[in-house]
């Protein structure tokens, strides 16, 4: 049998199933009848060793010569290189590679000391097994608490972090630092004179010490939750109905009060508090709806009345002036006199007397017309 073999290629000469020797480029013959065979390979990237040993192969000194054997340690994995351009990321035990046409380069990373991550390249992450390492992604205003095998490191400020986890356990808790609303709604509440009265209730507050909060606490939210209620019961169980309506714009402030003096306990600060919502048994709200139309009914009696007098004193005032000042008397007439002439078609008058003294005596005997025509025939 003839073999030919190119510059990138090379062959296993085997007889009888057993390694003799490397083939390279060139042409040979393979004595078939005597036992041999061969098998061709690509003389670049990983060594495709055909199911042969590796040890075996490497015994062979141009086998050994024209290829790079890499074992890595447990506690290791290796970034590949070929001709010092990144290839890839090596998480296997043991590597052969052709070193004949390219150059292959290792660099071995230790996975014994999980702050060592920290130096390795961001690129190279996304060719890492995630279950290498473990991947802490704080944002502003947030913190993370680190742990290994449970137990606190210290805290992470806004940022990407990666640590290895091959030798011990990582995980890490994230906290908020920025201010958060807590809402409680529909709280039953009895008051001070038996009225039960559903009450919304939000406060402001954020996390002041995580570290102590992830020691001292568990589930704050709901801790707070409970605290909050409490509070509001509270304040609002030693007031009648009528003050809590009273005092319904300062009851946040004094609600607010009463959870600053306790919320050392929870880690947090209270920035605000407030009373969204009061919600009235129905009854309630049907007698409060009664007292309200009758006191806006008399409220608007009281105006009506008011301005009644108001019009009585001005009408009081002008027939003063009118009985003082003979001539505004005699402009009043005349301007009674214009808008009763405004409404009538015709008025008949006689031919004798002053015309304006004629229109008022027939505004005073109330016999003008709406049609009459005067004694010389003219309309007047």
């Amino acid at each position: 049998m003839k073999l030919i073999l190119n510059e990138n290629q090379c062959a296993y000469l085997m007889k009888d199933g057993v390694f003799q020797k490397l083939l390279f480029a060139g042409k040979h013959r393979i004595n078939t009848l005597l036992g041999y065979t061969a098998k061709a390979v690509e003389l670049s990237g990983e060594v495709n060793t055909c199911g042969i040993p590796a040890d075996v192969l490497m015994a062979n000194a141009e086998f050994a010569a024209s290829t790079v054997r890499l074992q890595i340690p447990d506690d290791c994995i290796a970034v590949h290189s070929t001709d010092g351009m990144f290839s890839g990321v090596l998480t296997g035990k043991d590597y052969l590679f052709w070193n004949v046409h390219e150059k292959h380069t290792f660099q071995l990373l230790s996975l014994q000391n999980p702050e060592d991550a920290a130096s390795v390249p961001a690129y190279l992450w996304r060719f890492i097994p995630a279950r290498l390492y473990h991947k802490a992604e704080v944002g502003s205003g947030e913190t993370a608490l680190l742990y290994f095998d449970n137990q606190y490191q210290r805290s992470l400020s806004a940022g990407t972090y990666w640590f290895w986890s091959w030798s011990v356990t990582v995980t890490h808790k994230l906290y908020d630092l920025k201010i958060q609303q807590l809402e409680i709604g529909g709280q039953e509440i009895l008051t001070a004179d038996k009225v039960g009265v559903r009450l919304n209730l939000l406060c402001g507050y954020r996390i002041t010490d995580p570290v102590e909060l992830s020691v001292r606490i568990q589930n704050h939210r709901e801790q707070l939750y409970a605290y909050v209620q409490l509070a509001a019961r509270a304040l609002v169980g030693r007031l009648s109905l009528d003050e809590l309506l009273a005092r319904k714009d300062t009851l946040g402030t004094e609600l607010l009060k009463l959870l600053q003096a306790g919320q050392d306990a929870f880690c947090v600060e209270f920035s605000s508090a407030g009373i969204k919502d009061i919600i009235l048994p129905g009854e309630i709200r049907e007698i409060m709806n009664t007292v309200l139309v009758a006191e806006k009914n008399a409220q608007a009696n009281v105006i009506t009345r008011r301005e009644e007098v108001a019009s009585t004193r001005s009408l009081l005032n002008t027939a003063r002036l009118m009985d003082e000042n003979h001539t505004l008397y005699r402009l009043k007439e005349l301007e009674y006199l214009e808008k009763v002439c405004d409404r009538v078609g015709n008025i008949s008058l006689n031919g004798a007397g002053n015309v304006l003294e004629q229109l008022s005596g027939l505004l005073g005997a109330g016999k003008i017309s709406a049609h009459a025509s005067t004694q010389d025939g003219s309309d007047c």
